[in-house]
């Protein structure tokens, strides 16, 4: 009553809507903290505190994104100022990377989720898998699509070395200037025959974990160089029984054959940790059904791992020809320093 009157005497008798107070709240600024974080992880190579909670990829996998996108975001001419444009560059950037974790990424910095991905219709083609897709298996970071194999390129039983052509679109943007930089110097110094500065200029692009190597044409060109330790099993290592014959199973199921590898994980030694598919066939499965490698347990639970391995026991196939075979990874534990200048084998 007391304020009806208060508004008579001003003049104001009109029954008038209730103001609304509107209170400013201030709103997280999602560019300016991921440009922080940038800058905090060129400094301290980490990446920020219990990320690793809420997208599901190791530290060292987190890492790796956040030296893409430190990376992308110097490239970036202007650097991103708005939500979008930072959102853009994170998709672009981690295309490779499951959809999914990319998106945990974007709520993280509360950057809007681009719809559909930009990446995905511009580098789809009919040849390869599409480089950021929901129909992943579960727990998939990236697929690689690689060259030919080399039967020298395979290590052991559970190893090979893959090499995946930088032209193709995943990978392209992916290549450090400084490479791209090399390259060129290198074929300025072969045209002026200047074979000293070009072969100190490919140690240098090697150095950097890039090849040259022949396509089918014969043409020379630029590929990353991948370790690749198989996910869900353990071989024999060379020194044990088996141990060779396992790396020949593997080289002749892969050699000469382009790989389909679902990445998972990279390990503490930097070997990328997945699923190998050659031609449809599950390389894994194989090694498995043949006895030429045991179902890791202690890192992989799948069932089906298990299955194989009891088909093959049970015929006596490979190493379960003989009646008690020793583990390779009690036969590492019991040999320390089995190979000189390598630690011992670790899986994440």
């Amino acid at each position: 009553m007391g304020n009806s009157l208060l508004k008579c005497f001003r003049g104001d008798c009109n029954d008038a809507e209730p103001q609304v107070v509107v209170v400013q709240v201030p709103v997280r600024d999602g560019v300016a903290v991921l440009a922080q974080d940038l800058f905090s992880f060129e400094i301290t190579s980490q990446v920020p505190q219990g990320l690793d909670q809420r997208v599901a990829f190791s530290k060292e996998v987190l890492a790796i994104w956040y030296k893409q996108l430190l990376e992308a975001w110097k490239k970036s001419k202007p650097t991103p100022k708005t939500p979008t444009a930072a959102a853009s560059l994170i998709v672009q950037t981690l295309r490779r990377y499951n959809q999914e974790e990319v998106e945990k990424l974007l709520n993280y910095y509360d950057l809007p989720i681009p719809s559909p991905y930009e990446s995905c219709e511009k580098h789809a083609d009919t040849t390869c898998a599409p480089s950021s897709s929901v129909s992943l298996p579960q727990g998939v970071q990236f697929v690689l699509f690689t060259l030919p194999v080399n039967a020298k390129d395979v290590g052991d039983g559970d190893g090979v070395t893959a090499y995946v052509d930088t032209a193709d679109p995943r990978e392209s943007a992916d290549v450090p200037a400084e490479v791209h930089e090399a390259v060129f110097q290198r074929i300025e110094a072969r045209a002026g025959r200047n074979f000293r500065e070009a072969d100190r200029l490919k140690k240098c692009i090697s150095d950097a974990g890039y090849v040259f190597k022949k396509n089918g044409n014969g043409e020379e060109i630029l590929a990353r160089k991948y370790r690749i330790r198989l996910r869900g099993v353990d071989a024999p290592e060379s020194q044990m029984p088996y141990g060779k014959e396992a790396k020949d199973e593997l080289a002749k199921l892969v050699q000469g054959k382009c790989l389909r590898i679902d990445v998972y994980n990279i390990d503490h030694f930097g070997r990328h940790v997945g699923d190998i598919y050659c031609n449809g066939v599950f390389i894994q499965e194989k090694l498995l059904k043949r006895g030429f490698a045991w179902h890791f347990e202690k890192h992989d639970k799948r069932p089906e791992f298990a299955k194989w391995q009891q088909q093959a026991r049970a015929a006596g196939r490979g190493l379960w020809a003989s009646s008690n075979p020793e583990k390779p990874w009690e036969w590492r534990k019991s040999n320390p320093g089995w190979r000189q200048g390598n630690p011992p084998i670790e899986v994440c």
